[in-house]
């Protein structure tokens, strides 16, 4: 009796013990949320490889005959502003929301962007301090013949075409707004680093002054309240942005259009998002129903 009693008590405590152990392993069910799509591109005028993130909008389907605007996003590294910029796109693209058209956006990570988003300066200090910038020649080159076509046959794209940039990556999308303006034609110019090369960019004549400039191209400048810039010979951020849309204000063509915003309560770190979200409303204006 004694013996069957102590085997009953060792198989109900297998049992009970091997239940516990299935207990504790509950189902995988985690898996990874996707975002949008890491892409290369090897570049012959950086002589390097560069990584794309890539959001594609709700929907895109690439057998299908839709196609869409892009967003070619500065700074684009996923711990850059590539998710928050996507994020916006994504949220105004909403049926309910209806402020911006569904748009891929094309985040180009950030390798160098003291080499990439300026151009030569004559300031000594400078040329030391930032020893490998002013190649900006060359990243042009690199979106004019590299990029653009890339993106323009692997996916559905139309003819809009915006640049989005912040800081040194506003000082890059001001001279590729002055010297090769038909790459885009939507700019978005956030805190523009002006001052780099004691702000000789607003000397440069362009195209887009002249009265048979004939694309239109649609223009927002942004800058909040950030004072005194980072140079020995002292500018104001603020003073620089604004001084850059009255010059390009006192263009003669009719193609050319505008706005300037100015952001009190931000500064230069937290400017981009509303000021992303500021130059949809300015370039897709909601009618009123009647």
């Amino acid at each position: 009796m004694n013996k069957f009693f102590i085997i009953a008590l060792l198989f109900l405590s297998t049992s009970f013990v091997f239940c516990q152990t299935n207990k504790s392993k509950p189902t995988e069910t985690a898996k990874p949320f996707v975002l949008g799509v890491i892409d290369e591109i090897q570049s012959k005028e950086l002589g390097e490889k560069r990584i794309l993130n890539i959001y594609l909008p709700e929907g895109y389907k690439a057998e299908e005959a839709t196609k869409y605007p892009v967003i070619y996003l500065l700074d684009g590294s996923a711990d850059e502003d590539f998710i928050h910029i996507a994020g916006l796109v994504q949220f105004n693209s909403f049926e309910w929301i209806n402020q911006v058209p569904k748009s891929i956006v094309v985040g180009i990570a950030t390798v160098d962007r003291r080499r990439d988003f300026t151009f030569p300066t004559t300031i000594e200090k400078d040329q030391k301090r930032f020893s490998t910038s002013g190649h900006s020649d060359k990243f042009i080159a690199f979106i004019e013949k590299e990029l653009q076509p890339f993106i323009e046959k692997k996916y559905k794209t139309n003819d809009s075409k915006t640049l989005m940039g912040q800081s040194l990556g506003g000082l890059l999308g001001t001279e590729i707004l002055l010297t090769k303006p038909t790459l885009f034609n939507k700019y978005v110019i956030v805190s523009p680093s002006i001052w780099w090369n004691n702000g000789s960019i607003l000397n440069l004549d362009s195209s887009i002054f002249q009265e048979n400039f004939s694309q239109q191209t649609d223009i927002y400048i942004a800058v909040g309240k950030e004072g005194l810039t980072p140079t020995e010979i002292p500018r104001v951020m603020e003073v620089d942005a604004n001084l850059l849309a009255e010059k390009i204000k006192a263009s003669k063509s009719k193609n050319i259009k505008v706005y300037f915003d100015y952001f009190p309560l931000e500064n230069h770190g937290t400017i981009l998002h509303p000021a992303a979200s500021n130059s949809f409303r300015f370039f897709y204006p909601v009618k009123e129903k009647e």
